[in-house]
Formats: C-alpha cells, structure tokens, sequence
C-alpha cells in the first residue's frame, strides 16, 4: 500500500509539474524562432557632453566596444508561409577614416567585414554569408564619400545634428551612388554618425537561392553606426 501511494504521489506530481514546465519552456522556445535578430540601433546620446576637440582633422573609425561601439549590418523581412518576421545582423568589423577641412568633410571611405555578419541563429547566418551575400567572392561592403559637404553647423553642445552624404555605396560587387541624411554626435572627443539607409537587395545583385526556405522581402535597410577618433 505504501509503494502504491508513492506511485500516485509521484505521478501525480508529475501531472503538475510537466504542465508548468511546458508554459516557461515554450514562449523560450517561440522568442528563439522568432527573435529579431541583432541590429545596429541609433545614437544613444543620454549623457552626451560637449564636443572638446575641433571638427576639422583627420578622424578614424574607432573598435572600442561600449557605448554607441561601431557596428554596421541590415534589417530585412523574411517571409515564410503564413509568417512574416523582420531580423537584423550586424558586426563590429568596420574599418573607416574622414578628412574635414575648413568645416568641409572632403574624404571619407568605409569598409564592412560581411564575412563576421552574424544574427541570433547559426543557420541564419550560414545562409547569409555563403547563400546570399556571398561573402567568399565578395567579403567586404565599401562606401566612399563623392562629394563634400559643410559639416560646420554640427552642434558641438553634445546633441544630435544632421548631415546628407553622398558617395558609392558597394555591396556584392555592385556600387550605386546614394545620398542620405545621417544623424551625428559630436561629444567630447568623439564624432558618432549613424543611418538606416533603404536599401533594395536587387539592386545589388543580392537574390534568394531556391533551396533557401525563407524569402527575404526586396526593400529593406543597411543599418551603420561609427564611432570616430580624431588622429
């Protein structure tokens, strides 16, 4: 009798216990399908002081991790049967440097590392590396600046101005000439710019392959953020 009331106790227990696990494993569960993945996010300028060195010189893309750390990647849609998710990837591998002169940015260039592009998944990433943006042939992504632009009217309180560049924008070996509005941060001795820049993957030669399950909307976004060091 005794053996038999600890059988009942056991599984009885069971009965509660596997119904409770079930309703923390599966939101776990649906946030990991469904996570949206790690992007580059905007300029976070709580605590921004004022800018201490001049705008002019020659400045440099900084890899210090911390707050507002470089970080360049995209945001698409991906279309699955009867879903529909939006996911980012992103990497700290930028490299970059700008010349301003007399309160004119002259020369500025770029360069993303695609092949260290991660997102919250393993698989997602294989297939955007090797399936999409073919980063075996085509490692890096370049934007370099075409025409200069004053810079001079930059706040230098430590808040946030704007500024349109327009250069060649190169992803998967094929460059089109864009112009953008970009926030930017001038703090301390620092200068943060930033952009989500539309971007349509076709025009980029950036297609689908069949046997990948989810389609990737056409329109979508190049997210970037550079902290700059002046030299």
């Amino acid at each position: 009798m005794q053996t038999r009331t600890q059988k009942i106790v056991f599984f009885g227990g069971l009965a509660v216990i596997i119904p409770l696990t079930l309703v923390a494993i599966v939101p776990l569960v649906f946030a990991l399908f469904n996570s949206p993945g790690i992007k580059t996010e905007p300029i976070d300028d709580s605590g921004a002081k004022a800018a201490t060195t001049d705008v002019d010189g020659h400045w440099v893309v900084s890899n210090q991790m911390g707050k507002n750390a470089t970080s360049a990647g995209f945001t698409f849609s991906e279309l699955l049967p009867g879903d529909e998710r939006v996911t980012s990837g992103s990497t700290p591998a930028v490299t970059g440097e700008m010349t301003i002169e007399a309160g004119t940015l002259t020369a500025g260039e770029v360069t993303v590392d695609m092949t260290n592009i991660v997102t919250d998944r393993d698989v997602r990433d294989v297939n955007v590396r090797r399936s999409i943006l073919h980063t075996e042939e085509y490692p890096e992504a370049t934007f370099v600046l075409t025409e200069p632009v004053d810079v001079s009217q930059l706040p230098d309180d430590g808040s946030i101005g704007t500024v349109t560049l327009t250069g060649d924008m190169t992803i998967h070996g094929e460059t089109n000439t864009i112009t953008q509005e970009f926030n930017a941060l001038r703090t301390e001795d620092n200068v943060i710019v930033h952009a989500d820049i539309p971007f349509n993957r076709l025009d980029y030669g950036v297609e689908t392959p069949e046997f990948v399950a989810a389609k990737i909307a056409e329109e979508g976004e190049i997210n970037i953020r550079l902290k700059m060091d002046k030299q």
